[in-house]
């Protein structure tokens, strides 16, 4: 498979999926699940199990194919499970994605990176790799601050000679601050645009 057939699939899944969450969007302000805290709840448990499950693979794809940014999908969360579990969902999902972004980018090298993404993110953050040793603290800086395109570093991590076992650490131990910082501002946000428009 050469690079502008990935490049093409990789688009077409990420306009689906967002295609696909217009639509869900579309028909939970309809069914009034997006306008009701009450019927979120009910909406949300009467998924079972398969609503948590399904929302943390949500956002591990999430990672490795993008369809929303990652911000929103925080949101999500939180507005889904609440502040705690929400959190949880996320920091999963998130972790998982970026193990499996890792893996894959150790898999295909660099020629994957100039397939997903531009030129300019690539020259831009490819320098980090110039220094051996040095990459990996400012990766972990990167992490920890919600600052820099994570799926990009995730995958530009994975063509260096970063251990597993070190990118694993990095990802478990920063990713919790950006997510939270994420998960709160946008959970503020919300809140005040709810209260204007009244729902």
């Amino acid at each position: 498979m050469d690079g502008r057939t990935v490049k093409r699939l990789m688009q077409a899944a990420s306009a689906l999926g967002f295609a696909a969450c217009i639509a869900a969007a579309v028909w939970g302000w309809q069914s009034g699940v997006l306008t009701s805290q009450q019927a979120l709840e009910r909406w949300v448990a009467g998924c079972g199990v398969w609503g948590p499950l399904g929302f943390t693979a949500f956002q591990a794809v999430q990672v490795v194919v993008p369809v929303l940014p990652g911000g929103l999908g925080c949101l999500a969360g939180v507005l889904l499970f609440g502040p705690v579990w929400g959190f949880v969902y996320n920091y999963l999902g998130i972790c998982l994605g970026s193990l499996l972004a890792f893996g894959v980018a150790r898999s295909c090298g660099k020629p994957l990176l100039t397939k997903l993404f531009s030129q300019r993110t690539i020259e831009r953050y490819s320098r980090w790799t110039e220094h051996k040793g040095r990459f990996a603290r400012w990766f972990a800086l990167a992490i920890f601050l919600p600052v820099a395109p994570d799926d990009f570093l995730c995958y530009l991590a994975g063509t260096t000679e970063m251990r597993w076992g070190q990118f694993a650490a990095i990802i478990v131990t920063c990713k919790p601050f950006a997510i939270a910082l994420y998960s709160m501002g946008l959970t503020v946000v919300w809140r005040q645009l709810t209260v204007l428009a009244g729902w």
